[in-house]
């Protein structure tokens, strides 16, 4: 079965085509952040826009690529939410056309399960049952996941996900957007140990993640400073970084002590942190976990999660009409 997927739902165009016996036959990325780093963050009109001039060209593109005809494509699979809803739309619309035109089943897919489920194109797939941990600008959960469609949401944000905490950061210490990167890469010429910043919500039971009084206290600490050196900088990025990696190590610990099981899934735009993947990789092997990541290059936004998660749904026989409908808020516990 040959799936082509599309991501639109912020700001970034992924098209892909994944074939179920030879893998990723093509996978196309296109980034808005340019257009947005003038404004130091995502504008929906601006993201929609460019969907709109994007997306077919790099259908095309694709399907030349994989050496596809229209013919050769079994169905189509597009993010329906959560997202900005603009941009979901064009997603939407332009696989809903192409669906009715090529006549082939198209299928809405949540975008957080496509990050989820994008542990699954890599070399060592995971088996459910398994606790994920989804980490991103918009979302920073944990999840209980026994088979595809059925998770139990066991703690999430409260307030800023960890994303956008990084995007936040950066912004006070003049660095671009998006802010994980430029942060990431700053901590790397700081000094270990000369600030410790709080670990918010880990003195108390539960797994719910706060990260808005986190951001407040490196914002007192700039403040306290006065104006920054270039090392001060980078000594509050790393403190910073460590922080929150830390935070989520400690969650993801009680995640699985909690649930009994032994198998963490890590997915979502902030996996691809350096300092992340370490911290958690170095307990995983102390504590004996089968810890799994996407491949680097699908832990962002991208068609192929889209187009695997398509396939998933559609070989197990979900359909769904012709009415385009997309949902910017959307549960991954509504999932079925």
């Amino acid at each position: 079965m040959k799936v082509l997927g599309i991501e639109t739902s912020c700001d970034e165009t992924g098209i892909a085509i994944y074939d179920s016996d030879q893998g990723l036959l093509a996978d196309l990325l296109y980034s808005q952040v340019p257009l947005h780093q003038r404004f130091g963050g995502v504008v929906p009109e601006i993201a929609s826009r460019d969907h709109i001039r994007k997306t077919l060209p790099m259908i095309r593109q694709a399907m030349s690529q994989a050496e596809c005809t229209a013919s050769d494509i079994d169905g189509i699979a597009y993010t329906a939410g959560p997202g900005l809803v603009g941009a979901l739309l064009v997603g939407a619309s332009i696989a809903k056309s192409l669906a009715l035109a090529w006549n082939v089943p198209s299928l809405g897919i949540h975008h957080m399960e496509g990050h989820l489920l994008a542990a699954g194109l890599g070399e060592r797939p995971p088996a459910y049952p398994y606790v994920a941990l989804l980490v991103s600008g918009g979302h920073t959960q944990l999840l209980a996941c026994h088979a595809q469609g059925r998770y139990d949401l066991i703690g999430e944000s409260v307030d800023d996900a960890a994303g956008e905490a990084f995007d936040k950061v950066a912004k006070m210490l003049g660095l671009g957007y998006p802010g994980g990167p430029e942060i990431s890469k700053l901590a790397g010429a700081g000094k270990p140990g000369r600030f410790r910043f709080p670990r918010p919500m880990t003195n108390r039971p539960g797994l719910d993640f706060s990260f808005s009084g986190l951001k407040t206290y490196v914002m007192n600490q700039i403040a306290e400073l006065g104006p920054l050196t270039e090392q001060d900088r980078a000594d509050i990025a790393f403190a910073f970084q460590d922080a929150v990696a830390d935070t989520i190590r400690i969650k993801c610990t009680r995640a699985l002590e909690q649930t009994g099981l032994g198998d963490l899934v890590v997915a979502g735009g902030v996996s691809a942190n350096t300092a992340l993947r370490e911290m958690l990789s170095e307990t995983a092997a102390r504590r004996f976990w089968r810890l799994f990541f996407p491949p680097l290059a699908l832990c962002t936004d991208n068609g192929a999660m889209i187009a695997y998660a398509g396939w998933h749904r559609l070989q197990a026989g979900q359909r769904e009409d012709h009415n385009i409908q997309v949902h910017p808020r959307w549960p991954m516990v509504d999932l079925a």
